[in-house]
């Protein structure tokens, strides 16, 4: 069974910063992309982050153009854990969380952590 299980949201305060970690069971870790995702209320789930989803190149990264330089996403293939270090907050940034880990065909989505950036 996949589990997909993210953790390490939380409120903190405008520019500050939170590590989100994601891990992921029942899968093999280096056949799969993983990437992080956010959805404020209202709006619609967009893009953070993602590793190893440039062209299939094992540690490729992509950032959304407004986080380059303040979120970090890594991966420990050990503890088949990705985290997103997340700097410099912004209250609307405010969000739920996912992870997700894909391949062609196939994605499987974790249940989200809320971060709350307050100003």
């Amino acid at each position: 069974e996949v589990q997909i299980v993210e953790s390490g949201g939380g409120l903190v305060q405008a520019g500050g910063s939170l590590r989100l970690s994601c891990v992921a069971s029942g899968v093999t870790f280096d056949d799969y992309a993983f990437g992080w995702f956010r959805q404020a209320p209202g709006k619609e789930r967009e893009g953070v982050s993602c590793i190893s989803c440039r062209d299939g190149i094992s540690g490729s990264t992509y950032y959304a153009d407004s986080l380059k330089g303040r979120f970090t996403i890594s991966s420990d293939n050990a503890k088949n854990t990705v985290y997103l270090q997340m700097n410099s907050l912004k209250p609307e940034e405010t969000a739920v969380y996912y992870c997700n880990v894909f391949k062609v065909a196939v994605a499987y989505w974790g249940q989200g952590t809320q971060v709350t950036v307050s100003s």
